[in-house]
């Protein structure tokens, strides 16, 4: 099914280099903890909660009415393999993030996923310009092996990053890891430094 176009300007955040250790492919491998969770759209939300003003429920509806973008952006596997400039459309994370409107003291976020997957970002990199939360790639919606209804692109990081179905983000103040952090994996995970593994 086609998605929707909103006149908006793609943000450009495709490089003509791969970063290290990094192989383009054509394909996007399928990858998940628990498998493809069943996802009742009528009970939908995505939640915004922790060190906030005001606590964000938006059901699926409401996120769509937000202002939308067109991320044009690399796509980096920690294992390896990159995919190359796709257009990914949905609503930048800071859009969403402000509604809330993070406290002071808020450094960190949690994305939660309803498979049960989390991930850690800075808050600062969560709302960096190029991170969307998107809904739909190259045109079309996403499927659900590829995240539907809603997933989390963060370019510049590992792809364990740009979490699948998800479901809140909580602000904290201090950093904690998530699903793949705990078991060694990076918790920053930037392509360009390799930041694969913990040391």
């Amino acid at each position: 099914m086609p998605v929707e176009r909103h006149t908006t300007t793609p943000h450009e955040h495709h490089s003509k280099q791969l970063p290290p250790g990094q192989t383009a492919i054509d394909g996007f491998p399928i990858e998940s903890i628990a498998g493809i969770p069943e996802i009742d759209m009528r009970q939908w939300r995505l939640r915004i909660f922790g060190l906030v003003e005001r606590t964000v429920e938006l059901t699926y509806d409401e996120l769509q009415r937000l202002p939308r973008a067109i991320v044009l952006a690399d796509f980096h596997c920690v294992d390896g393999w990159s995919r190359l400039g796709d257009h990914w459309e949905g609503v930048l994370v800071r859009e969403v993030i402000a509604l809330a409107q993070p406290r002071p003291e808020a450094k960190y976020a949690m994305v939660y996923c309803y498979d049960g997957y989390s991930t850690n970002l800075e808050l600062d990199a969560l709302t960096d310009e190029d991170v969307v939360l998107a809904w739909g790639m190259n045109g079309q919606l996403l499927t659900s092996e590829h995240g539907y209804p809603l997933r989390l692109i963060v370019p510049k990081r590992y792809a364990y990053k740009s979490a699948k179905w998800v479901s809140g983000i909580e602000l904290m103040a201090e950093n904690r890891p998530g699903y793949w952090e705990s078991r060694g994996y990076h918790v920053h995970a930037d392509v360009w430094r390799e930041e694969r593994r913990q040391q």
